[in-house]
This record gives C-alpha cells, sequence and structure tokens, in this order.
C-alpha cells in the first residue's frame, strides 16, 4: 500500500505501479466518487475498448412467474 500527499492544489500523484497495473495514461479522466468515507478513481474506458468484455456472460436468470 503506498501513502500519497496531498499538495496546496490538491493535487495527488497516482503511484506508477498503479498507473501502469490500470494503464492509466496522461491526460486520460477518471470517475472520482466518494464511497463509504474514502475516495475511489475509477478510469474512463473508451467505448470502443469495452467492446466484448462481457462475451460468453451467462444470461440466464431465474424470473418470478408474474415476470416471465
Amino acid at each position: 500500500m503506498d501513502t500519497v500527499k496531498v499538495s496546496s492544489k490538491y493535487q495527488v500523484v497516482i503511484p506508477e505501479q498503479v498507473r501502469k497495473h490500470l494503464g492509466i495514461r496522461p491526460g486520460q479522466k477518471c470517475r472520482v466518487m466518494l464511497y463509504e468515507g474514502r475516495i475511489e478513481l475509477i478510469p474512463v474506458q473508451p467505448m470502443r475498448r469495452m467492446r466484448g468484455f462481457l462475451k460468453g456472460i451467462d444470461t440466464h436468470i431465474e424470473r418470478e412467474p408474474d415476470r416471465i
């Protein structure tokens, strides 16, 4: 676990190991979310890169009789 420092302009540097693991590049956008008292950064992926990521997922679900 890395520790980062918040600058006087409220900026933080994402550690190199994390950037490489997530493939974050300079200028890439991230969503910022507050979740259960913590900050989460979620890299925004282009739709072209997301194509096919659900391939092979099981779409069968049990439905209640009144929902068929």
